[in-house]
């Protein structure tokens, strides 16, 4: 909800000074209790993007916006889950969608993209074309994490993120090609396979804008088949995405950014990635 409503809010649809819905409208729209809407107009106040929330009157939205508030040019990076959503609904709203993404599995992307999906749902946009690329790390390489610490541990990290890649790969696929039967959407997906551990993950939305974190590896724990494993893994959720837009203030620094990235991505996807199946 937190997402949604920040999204509204960057892209205007809320305005500057302007009286938020009230908790009760906000409850039947999201299909949530009360309490959650707090939750998520509380978020939005942390952020600095709402004023006066509270139990009684409807909150509003914050009379003064900045660019690091919104999180547009020269903002502070902020964490996959809160930065992606709202920038991938955004790119859903253009009439041809064009998104590529470079990551260690696609459960960010599956999460960011089914905001988006719900926008589409509500009749809020509706795009005529979607086209989808993937780069995943290969089945067939040993992975630079996750990995066990010791290294006598078994398979058991591999078979798991294995598990994980082709099931949110599956998820985001399903999800998007529904939209060829349900709102007649020109959906196609397409999946390729790295020979390499991805140190970063990048997000390439609309050919205008690169989204790019690093993957900050550390020692933890797990319980796998029901025995706690210490590894080395990276919670890409969590990652630290910094926003890179065609257009933007640093315009040179950011199109060559977004260029470039653009550049090797198609590189990548051309030469040594290889077809990649989701299945076991």
């Amino acid at each position: 909800m937190a997402d949604v409503l920040r999204g509204r809010i960057r892209s205007g649809e809320l305005r500057p000074g302007q009286r938020m819905p009230t908790q009760a409208r906000l409850a039947d729209e999201f299909g949530v209790e009360r309490g959650a809407v707090r939750q998520a107009l509380r978020i939005l106040q942390s952020e600095y993007l709402l004023t006066n929330v509270s139990k009684g009157s409807p909150a509003t939205v914050a009379p003064r916006l900045n660019a690091a508030v919104l999180g547009g040019p020269g903002a502070a990076p902020r964490s996959t889950t809160v930065e992606l959503a709202p920038r991938m609904s955004a790119a859903f709203a253009a009439p041809r969608v064009k998104i590529d993404a470079l990551c260690l599995t696609s459960v960010s992307l599956t999460l960011a993209v089914g905001e988006a999906l719900r926008e589409i749902h509500a009749g809020r946009t509706k795009p005529a074309r979607v086209d989808v690329r993937v780069m995943l790390p290969s089945r067939d390489i040993p992975l630079a994490f996750p990995t066990p610490v010791h290294p006598s541990v078994d398979g058991r990290l591999q078979r798991r993120w294995l598990a994980q890649r082709n099931a949110q790969g599956q998820v985001l696929r399903h999800n998007l090609l529904a939209l060829r039967s349900t709102h007649g959407v020109d959906v196609h997906v397409s999946f390729r396979a790295l020979p390499f551990t991805p140190p970063v993950k990048l997000y390439l939305l609309n050919g205008r804008e690169a989204l790019f974190a690093y993957y900050t590896v550390r020692r933890t724990e797990a319980e796998v088949d029901s025995e706690h494993l210490e590894m080395y893994d990276a919670e890409g959720t969590r990652s630290m995405l910094f926003a890179f837009e065609q257009g933007a203030v640093a315009a040179s620094r950011d199109t060559a950014f977004v260029e470039q990235s653009r550049l090797w991505f198609e590189a990548l996807w051309e030469t040594i990635s290889s077809d990649l199946l989701l299945t076991g």
